[in-house]
């Protein structure tokens, strides 16, 4: 016992006295830019109307305190089909709202940002998603065979190029769980995509069990807005591997026509969606 205790204090005795070296990490710095959160979601079985764009601007790397909310812009969308403009209110805390919304599948839409005196402008076309044939839950369709998983089956329609865009939430869970799926190689099959979570203690995660709830969207999306997410979800999932992809400024399709050189982040996209819940038995 003697020794043991010995041990015990010599290794106290070295933490409580071990130098400690303070390294100023240099972030560059860059003047604050627009970020648009433009996500026209038209959930089937609504009429679509109401929607929300959100404003702000960038913070430098450690700042978590700001207030970044967009106030005073002029924001609109225009069916370039129809040619109906759609005016969007400011709400005074970077959020702006309209209920006159109409969406119509494959049409093309114009998002137009006056903001500070310059004009942000961004197109993309109303993308149509297929029904959840089936959902249900089982033990074999995941990576971990013993793992409960939520599956999801659909049909992809034939003779055309779809993206997909999947978003499962636990009930409870801080962060979602984010897909993008290509029908480059299964075009009009009958498609299954499964949501499963296996234990993680050093990360607080468990596996699902009886009586939780999944929160799951479906969205059909473009082929650019896919290839956006492809490249965003890449580099949040290796935001903690040191070989994984090197981060960079992820480029969105708002493009700033008075001052290119002050381009925005964030992504316009309009998308239909299915969204479910379900609770595992």
């Amino acid at each position: 016992m003697r020794i043991i205790n010995y041990i015990i204090l010599s290794m106290l005795s070295m933490v409580t006295f071990s130098c400690t070296d303070v390294v100023d990490v240099d972030v560059p710095t860059a003047p604050p830019r627009l970020v648009v959160e433009a996500s026209i979601d038209w959930e089937k079985g609504s009429l679509g109307n109401e929607q929300v764009i959100l404003l702000s601007t960038s913070t430098p790397f450690f700042d978590n305190l700001s207030d970044t909310s967009v106030i005073g812009a002029s924001v609109q969308i225009t069916n370039t089909n129809s040619g109906e403009t759609i005016v969007f209110t400011d709400q005074e805390d970077g959020t702006y709202t309209t209920s006159n919304f109409t969406p119509v599948l494959n049409n093309t839409y114009t998002l137009e940002i006056n903001y500070l005196g310059e004009i942000y402008r961004a197109e993309e076309t109303m993308t149509s998603v297929p029904d959840i044939d089936e959902i249900s839950q089982s033990r074999e369709s995941g990576f971990n065979d013993e793992a409960l998983a939520v599956d999801l089956f659909f049909r992809d329609p034939p003779d055309e190029d779809n993206f997909y865009f999947f978003r499962f939430e636990a009930q409870g869970d801080l962060l979602p769980e984010l897909l993008t799926f290509s029908d480059e190689f299964t075009n009009g099959n009958r498609l299954e995509v499964f949501f499963e979570k296996e234990d993680d203690e050093d990360n607080n995660i468990r596996e699902f069990a009886p009586g939780d709830v999944a929160f799951i969207e479906f969205h059909g999306v473009s082929r650019q807005n896919f290839n956006y997410l492809e490249i965003l979800i890449d580099q949040f999932e290796s935001a903690a591997n040191p070989f994984g992809t090197i981060p960079a400024s992820l480029r969105g399709n708002c493009i700033n026509i008075s001052n290119p050189d002050n381009y925005a982040f964030g992504y316009f996209r309009l998308s239909q969606v299915v969204r479910t819940t379900y609770v595992f038995q």
